[in-house]
């Protein structure tokens, strides 16, 4: 499974830099990537179509939840319900798998 350069998230540039991706699997309900962003990579604040389930693998986020700051480690999950505005920066080098459900309309991520 080869890692995919990402640069994008719901159609916005990335902040900071670049990610990668690779997709992990997909269903009739649903889809996994892991993802990985170097420290001080982050998203805008974007909201989707789907939730999204995310547990960290490696590595501390930060960022925002309806306008809330939070703050994930390692071991850690959190979810970003549809239509719900957050963003995630990368403090470290960060690693996590993020489950998408339903299907989103849309590809979220891409280089």
């Amino acid at each position: 499974m080869s890692w995919t350069p990402m640069s994008t998230v719901e159609g916005l540039p990335l902040l900071g830099g670049r990610g990668r991706y690779r997709s992990l699997a997909r269903a009739e309900g649903g889809l996994a990537y892991e993802i990985f962003y170097p420290a001080g990579v982050a998203s805008p604040v974007h909201s989707h179509d789907h939730d999204s389930i995310v547990y960290l693998l490696s590595g501390s986020l930060r960022g925002t939840l309806d306008g809330r700051e939070v703050a994930l480690e390692a071991g850690g999950t959190i979810v970003h319900p549809r239509g719900v505005p957050h963003s995630v920066e990368a403090i470290v080098d960060s690693r996590w798998i993020e489950f998408k459900t339903p299907l989103p309309s849309r590809p979220p991520i891409g280089g």
